[in-house]
């Protein structure tokens, strides 16, 4: 373990347990590294982390302080660690080409020209040799036993997420796990969303005959206040990352929320959107994995973003509560991943192969997000606010040049880049919402496109 991990998990419990007191003042990161003879570097990640997840504050020239989490010590333990809304944010292929743009900064697009064609390739004959018939066999309703063990190893490896193979379930990505649950836990239920959020899997829901609450947000994640009022038994949350805020939600409101899930038959499905993609600090623990989680919390995940959108393999991991109903519900159904894809994926995890193109994606990910971010500023200085430059695939971009942001994205548009005002994520118009900010994907595009559409947004917005 590194020394800033142990640090950093040192303080962690010191304020979980309450020996640090709310608005205690924390050593300076000089003085710490001096006594404890560590660089000051060391210092600076481990609370860098503690900020990161909310268990410190910092104040401008004055130090680092501890957070209130408000009686929350019994909810943790130490584990890895005016504006027109468009309907749908989500643009097709055929209406960029007859809009005649040149960029879509889509919040959906990976790299698809650094997937691991080869090695795939590989893996799939190897698959095709070795299962031979047992590849033609129906599949477990949850998907392939040997799978399910590789991504629960996964999990606790890279997560802090203590589960076993019987509680994973296999499924054609989020939205078909998501119809899944709302038939599992019952259509007489109230289904809370964040608002702003990832829309589509609202819709879904909708579509599906669900009653739906909008829940608003604030700098530290969904107001619990609110939903307690809404009547809602069941809430959807991005907490270690937020789409599309970015928002990491600190360790008092998740606290709050596992309350909120502990009383009656409540429960949080915790969608951790691209969570492999943490750019500084160590991952964001997920929430299942916090005391109080593991019978409340249902974790969701894909392969989406990490490998490539066409595969359609994402898995949930169920708490133990609901095995027993679970598996006579599922029962009912095919799993619907194809073996052939399971049984690749399947080597591919257990070889170590998805951790290094993990990697990898980090790296181009990262030159991809600094030299998009470079030129933005370049172009306009102290004009353009950036932020969630430090996880995930797009980022905030907040503009101070006296233009609406439809007038944004209209100019944008005239210049041959098609992108999404913030509005577009909102399920209802909200005056919290930032006004003049517009969400950037920065994935799909080489670190030269993107400088050129950097180029045509500063011409755009500034010139």
């Amino acid at each position: 373990m590194f020394i800033y991990e142990r640090l950093y998990r040192y303080y962690r419990t010191e304020i979980e347990s309450g020996r640090l007191k709310p608005g205690e003042k924390l050593p300076s990161r000089r003085q710490l590294a001096s006594r404890m003879k560590i660089s000051a570097g060391t210092v600076e990640s481990a609370y860098s982390q503690l900020l990161a997840e909310g268990y410190i504050e910092s104040k401008e020239k004055s130090g680092y302080y501890v957070c209130a989490l408000e009686s929350n010590a019994g909810f943790f333990r130490n584990s890895p660690s005016g504006v027109k809304r468009r309907d749908d944010a989500l643009f097709s292929e055929a209406s960029a080409r007859a809009g005649g743009c040149r960029f879509q900064l889509k919040t959906n697009a990976v790299a698809t020209e650094k997937f691991p064609f080869s090695t795939w390739a590989k893996l799939m004959r190897e698959s095709l040799s070795e299962d031979g018939m047992s590849l033609l066999a129906p599949s477990h309703p949850q998907g392939d036993a040997c799978l399910r063990g590789e991504i629960v190893e996964y999990l606790r490896k890279f997560r802090g997420i203590e589960a076993d193979p019987a509680q994973i379930v296999l499924g054609a990505g989020s939205e078909f796990l998501l119809t899944l649950l709302f038939q599992l836990l019952g259509r007489e239920r109230i289904y809370a969303f964040e608002n702003p959020g990832y829309r589509k899997m609202q819709r879904i829901l909708s579509a599906n005959g669900a009653r739906i609450a909008s829940v608003s947000m604030d700098s530290q994640g969904i107001l619990i206040p609110e939903l307690e009022s809404s009547s809602a038994s069941v809430v959807h949350v991005t907490p270690s990352h937020h789409f599309p805020l970015a928002i990491v939600m600190p360790a008092a409101r998740r606290a709050q929320l596992l309350r909120w899930a502990s009383e009656e038959d409540r429960y949080i499905i915790e969608d951790d959107y691209d969570s492999e993609f943490r750019f500084s600090g160590r991952p964001i623990p997920a929430l299942q994995c916090t005391e109080g989680g593991e019978e409340k919390v249902i974790y969701i995940n894909t392969f989406t973003k990490s490998l490539a959108p066409s595969l359609r393999i994402g898995y949930m991991v169920l708490p133990r509560r609901l095995l027993h109903a679970s598996e006579a519900f599922l029962s009912l159904y095919s799993c619907t991943v194809p073996v052939f894809e399971q049984r690749t994926l399947r080597r591919f995890l257990a070889r170590g192969h998805f951790e290094r193109h993990l990697n990898r994606m980090k790296i181009t990910y990262r030159s991809r997000r600094d030299a998009f971010a470079a030129r933005l500023r370049a172009g306009g200085g102290e004009r353009v606010s950036l932020f969630g430059e430090n996880a995930g695939l797009h980022l905030l971009v907040s503009v101070q040049n006296g233009m609406s942001e439809a007038e944004l994205v209209g100019r944008a548009e005239q210049k041959g880049v098609r992108l999404y005002g913030l509005s577009a994520f909102y399920s209802a118009p909200d005056a919290s919402m930032p006004p003049s900010t517009t969400v950037l994907g920065y994935s799909g595009y080489s670190e030269a496109d993107l400088k050129e559409a950097a180029e045509l947004l500063c011409a755009a917005w500034f010139r």
